[in-house]
């Protein structure tokens, strides 16, 4: 085959087992449509359908393709058939000799055959170019135009494949969505060589096929930076929620060399939530996504840098540096840390909770599910304001929702209350456990328990969202940092509340406000002890905290 198959214009592909004949077609048709399209030759079938496979894994289009009838292996028809199933859209071309014209004529019922040409095709500008001028015309008429996003092949129940549409959208990637049963996904699928058995396939716009995969290397294929550009900076800042973003936008436009390190996706909470209607400057409300996307580019315009899908594992400190650790053993050094790494929903102990996580389970919102919410019955567990803000983002759609709380009362902001009061599609169940999940393959029910009375109730249940408090993601701090007894990081005060400096610490001043008990290391956001957990508040510590750290490097 000739010509690397490109996405860089739409394609004419002739397909010949005679090289005389094919390199005629193929002279032919680019001296008349050389310059708007690419003319893609091959020499057998098999070629072609690579051809027209990587084509598809590239989001690239076909606009005809043009068959010789006689080939040893696959025919002509044979070829067209299966190049049906990849490219439905692309106008079909037999090339056939006069004896042959029955077959031809067979065909148009076989694979809906556009027209057949007969040997020889000269003088091209009588028989030739008039033919593929119509075809080309009508297939204009229809819009096969790519889009450059990135492709995903999943099933609906399929943990790893909502967890990949959840990574995407939160990262602000734009993708598309194929069910593997439907006929897009199932060519998607042939095309990269896979029977859906393994899921997600994940098609990057450069048409790279990833078989399900892990966020760090999903993170890099779709363009998000995973590896920082130097080893030493003025401040790291881990975790890219409220707390994180800020520190980042005002470190870096502050002119400290910044670098803010993600293990999954900017935002955190906040960012899952469908609207935050109490944030200073957006009295009609802002989605968390937006928020987010708005925090995440003004950090990148000053300069900070941001790692996604990196987890890190250790802090070490070694003289006036301190070093942030990897999972995967590499490092990053800095003369300064802001600890904002948030907490996470607690997970719901009930039966078969965890093997139905990801098939009709969530945790936090997954806002990428909820259109698949729709006439559905739903059932939020959990009474703050991340259960609130999503059942009045879920009623919009959903047939019901209902509102599972262990407490006499929700505990959300007021203005929350009141919406969901007067939200005639949400009920709210008091005094009220999940006791199991039920499914198969899939959430199916529930097993609700009434903690006053101890009466269960079993009713059915597709859709059920988690969020039943949180816990900080502090443990990888261990030994180096002190926590509470709960795990959230003391700081300040906290750390001075007998009148003493902390052990070991060895300087001639107390901990700054929002210091740990290693200089240098500070903490903003909900991973702090005693924090307001609020996203204001988590944005004003984050500021806080790089002023503390001008303070601390000034006296270094």
């Amino acid at each position: 085959m000739d010509q690397a198959a490109s996405p860089a214009r739409t394609v004419i592909l002739t397909v010949d087992d005679d090289p005389g004949v094919s390199r005629a077609v193929a002279r032919d048709l680019r001296r008349h449509y050389g310059e708007s399209y690419r003319v893609v030759r091959a020499e057998s079938g098999e070629s072609a359908l690579a051809a027209l496979r990587e084509l598809k894994l590239r989001g690239g289009t076909v606009a005809v393709i043009v068959a010789d009838y006689r080939m040893p292996k696959m025919n002509g028809i044979e070829f067209l058939e299966q190049a049906l199933d990849i490219y439905p859209g692309a106008r079909r071309v037999l090339l056939t000799a006069y004896a042959d014209t029955d077959a031809a004529i067979d065909a148009i019922n076989v694979v809906d055959l556009d027209h057949y040409l007969l040997k020889p095709w000269e003088p091209p500008e009588e028989k030739l170019y008039p033919v593929l001028d119509d075809l080309l015309s009508a297939w204009r008429a229809s819009d096969h135009r790519p889009v450059a996003v990135t492709k995903v092949v999943g099933h609906r129940w399929s943990a790893r494949s909502s967890a990949v549409r959840e990574f995407l959208a939160r990262n602000q990637v734009p993708y598309r969505w194929y069910s593997s049963d439907d006929p897009e996904g199932r060519r998607l699928l042939c095309a990269a060589g896979e029977e859906g058995l393994r899921l997600p396939l994940v098609i990057t716009p450069d048409g790279t096929a990833l078989v399900e995969p892990e966020d760090r290397e999903l993170a890099a294929r779709v363009g998000l930076a995973t590896t920082p550009a130097t080893h030493f900076y003025d401040l790291v800042i881990i975790g890219g929620g409220p707390a994180g973003l800020g520190a980042a936008v005002y470190g870096a436009s502050e002119g400290l060399r910044t670098v803010l390190v993600e293990r999954s996706a900017t935002g955190g909470q906040a960012g899952q939530s469908s609207r935050i209607e109490n944030y200073l400057g957006f009295p009609d409300g802002v989605s968390g996504a937006q928020l987010t996307d708005r925090a995440r580019r003004q950090a990148a315009k000053f300069g900070a840098e941001i790692l996604t899908a990196r987890e890190v594992s250790g802090l070490e400190i070694n003289g006036a540096s301190r070093v942030v650790r990897f999972s995967d053993g590499s490092a990053v050094a800095a003369h300064s840390v802001i600890l904002a790494t948030g907490v996470s929903y607690r997970q719901l102990d009930a039966p078969h909770v965890t093997e139905l996580t990801g098939c009709g389970v969530f945790y936090g919102s997954a806002l990428t599910e909820a259109a698949a919410c729709q006439g559905h019955d739903v059932y939020i567990v959990g009474g703050a304001n991340s259960a609130g803000q999503a059942a009045i983002y879920l009623a919009r759609s959903a047939k019901s929702v209902t509102i599972v709380v262990r407490k006499p009362s929700l505990s959300m902001s007021h203005y929350l209350v009141q919406q969901v009061e007067e939200t005639a599609t949400i009920a709210v169940r008091t005094h009220t456990v999940v006791d199991a999940a039920h499914g198969s393959r899939q959430l199916e029910q529930i097993t609700l328990r009434d903690t006053a009375t101890g009466h269960t109730e079993l009713v059915d249940a597709q859709w059920m969202f988690v969020f039943i408090g949180a816990a900080p993601l502090t443990d990888w701090l261990e030994g180096t940092v002190l926590r509470d007894s709960r795990g959230f990081i003391l700081t300040g005060p906290d750390l001075t509340a007998d009148g003493r400096p902390p052990a070991d610490w060895e300087l001639d001043r107390p901990p700054y406000h929002l210091e740990t008990n290693v200089p240098g290391v500070f903490v903003a956001g909900d991973a702090r002890a005693e924090s307001a957990k609020r996203v204001a508040s988590a944005v004003g510590e984050g500021a806080m905290a790089v002023m503390l750290v001008h303070r601390y490097l000034e006296q270094s």
